[in-house]
């Protein structure tokens, strides 16, 4: 019995998650079709987000590129295979391994803040403050972080993807010494423009569950600075989680729309 109960608690917990990350949401889109729009907070969340975000993102590209060519070509040597290390690598960084890894490591950074900075607006009563001035909450905190993870999410991707591509190269043909010509031909050979719309669409997806998931945890954080550190805590953890679940069926259901080498 206390085994059936535990697993019931987990499922209402989760759905009562869902919904209210749902709620979340629906309420910020409205406010969004409604021309609620602080465009002056949206532009300093761009900076925050995506400027602030490049260097980890670039880092995290880079060397996942380089340490994956270097793998690649070790079991690909064994075969004589050398050059088909171009297109592995590159269809892996754009359909994975770009939008994931950028996903968690603004999951970490962006995300973790959010929660922790709108956590300790709500435990010090500066959210009802808001209200008492008849500042919509959302409006003024949620919407903006929204638009300007829209706007990020997928430039944060390209760059890392493209940083991850070129250091792939590099690693490649200057430290591996694979044929440059053979490497760019069966590159363009067997990569496309529906590698790149896969790891946008991923990168948009990845950005709206890390800005719902992080304004609400920080939205419902309680219990002062304990629960400013509990909300930061489950909002990482729960973002992660949500972006390596959703990868799979996103991978799964966009390999149908866009098949690899379909062109």
């Amino acid at each position: 019995m206390p085994f059936a109960q535990f697993f019931g608690n987990l499922f209402s917990g989760f759905f009562v998650h869902i919904g209210q990350v749902a709620g979340l949401a629906g309420e910020t889109l409205a406010s969004i079709f409604a021309g609620r729009i602080r465009w002056k907070l949206v532009l300093h969340q761009v900076a925050e987000i995506g400027y602030r975000s490049q260097l980890v993102v670039i880092v995290t590209g880079a060397f996942t590129g380089a340490v994956f060519t270097a793998q690649a070509y070790f079991q690909f040597a064994s075969l004589n295979m050398e050059t088909a290390v171009g297109p592995v690598v590159t269809i892996s960084l754009f359909r994975e391994l770009g939008p994931v890894l950028t996903g968690l490591m603004v999951a970490g950074r962006v995300g973790a803040a959010m929660s922790a900075e709108i956590g300790t607006m709500k435990v010090t009563q500066q959210i009802d403050a808001l209200r008492a001035l008849a500042v919509n909450p959302v409006d003024y905190l949620v919407v903006p972080r929204a638009l300007a993870m829209f706007i990020s999410m997928p430039l944060l991707v390209v760059e890392c993807t493209a940083c991850g591509a070129l250091a792939a190269y590099y690693v490649a043909v200057q430290i591996l010494n694979i044929d440059a010509v053979y490497y760019l031909a069966n590159l363009q050979k067997f990569t496309d423009i529906y590698d790149i719309m896969m790891s946008l669409i991923k990168g948009f997806v990845f950005g709206i569950i890390i800005v719902f998931i992080s304004c609400r945890e920080g939205l419902r954080a309680q219990d002062g600075a304990v629960g400013v550190g509990r909300a930061t805590t489950e909002s990482v953890v729960i973002c992660s989680l949500c972006i390596l679940i959703a990868n799979f069926f996103l991978t799964m259901f966009l390999n149908i729309l866009f098949p690899a080498g379909q062109s």
